[in-house]
């Protein structure tokens, strides 16, 4: 394991999960939690579990993001107000 490479990464998906939380648009929430799975992905290439990786990949930044993106276009936005 290479140790700043680690914390770089660490650092990054403790930002991009603290910022997922309280960014109040949800297309912005959705396309954070598709860079932390993202992330994650490359974790688990970093610590040599390669086939782990790239199901988080394809399932985690691939096929979530896009159920969720199809969910949200058939949601509809009311403003209270």
């Amino acid at each position: 394991m290479i140790v700043p490479i680690d914390l770089a990464l660490l650092t990054l998906i403790v930002i991009i999960a603290l910022v997922a939380i309280t960014v109040k648009d949800l297309l912005s929430a959705i396309m954070l939690l598709s860079a932390y799975s993202f992330l994650m992905a490359m974790v688990w290439v970093e610590m040599h579990s390669v086939d782990v990786g790239f199901t988080e990949a394809a399932v985690g930044a691939g096929a979530t993001t896009a159920f969720l993106i199809a969910a949200l276009a058939r949601t509809v936005r009311w403003e209270k107000g």
